[in-house]
């Protein structure tokens, strides 16, 4: 559920219904050691890359780490609930996997294009998006204090900019708003259900 909500906050969900296995990014090396290592992990494109985690290829030997990491059952048997636990690896992983690095950057994006051209509008927009609710005004004030200090950063590295934005015109500002996408994705209402 956490990689499908942060899917559908920043666009990229695919609703397609039925069909094979995906397999979205994973971390490099984690098929690497198994017993039958003729099978790759070759990375879904197009529509395939972001469609709902229930549709992500599982390997009994290296299940997908995001998934574990979250609970996922390891489809041995029949679980009818799961155990609900809060790990350092579930931050690490929304924080610095792949696949949510780049629904960050998608979320940056709609932020930019989708809100009004000011800096409230857009962290208002992004936090509606991902928590279903208004930020209050000291949530929205300390956002926009980091996304400035961020962005400063940025225009003092700006290859390190274009590293996170990807290439094109103002990697400084979609880099920042790209780090504030990520913590809006990580915020503990995003991430549980209470």
């Amino acid at each position: 559920m956490v990689r499908d909500v942060s899917l559908a906050a920043s666009g990229l969900l695919s609703r397609k219904v039925g069909g094979p296995s995906v397999f979205p990014p994973q971390p490099p090396g984690v098929w690497d050691n198994l017993p039958d290592n003729e099978t790759k992990w070759v990375e879904s494109s197009g529509e395939d890359r972001y469609r709902r985690a229930i549709y992500t290829f599982l390997r009994r030997f290296a299940p997908y780490p995001a998934l574990m990491n979250f609970d996922a059952p390891s489809r041995e048997i029949c679980t009818a609930r799961r155990p609900r636990t809060r790990t350092p690896l579930q931050g690490l992983t929304t924080l610095n996997d792949a696949a949510f690095f780049e629904m960050a950057r998608a979320l940056a994006g709609r932020m930019l294009l989708e809100a009004a051209d000011s800096g409230r509008s857009r962290v208002d927009y992004g936090f509606r998006l991902v928590t279903g609710r208004r930020p209050d005004p000291d949530e929205t004030s300390r956002i926009l204090a980091w996304q400035g200090q961020i962005r400063e950063r940025f225009a003092a590295h700006p290859e390190e900019a274009c590293r996170i934005a990807g290439n094109g015109a103002d990697c400084e500002l979609r880099a920042s708003w790209t780090m504030v996408a990520n913590v809006l994705l990580n915020l503990d209402e995003a991430l549980t259900k209470e």
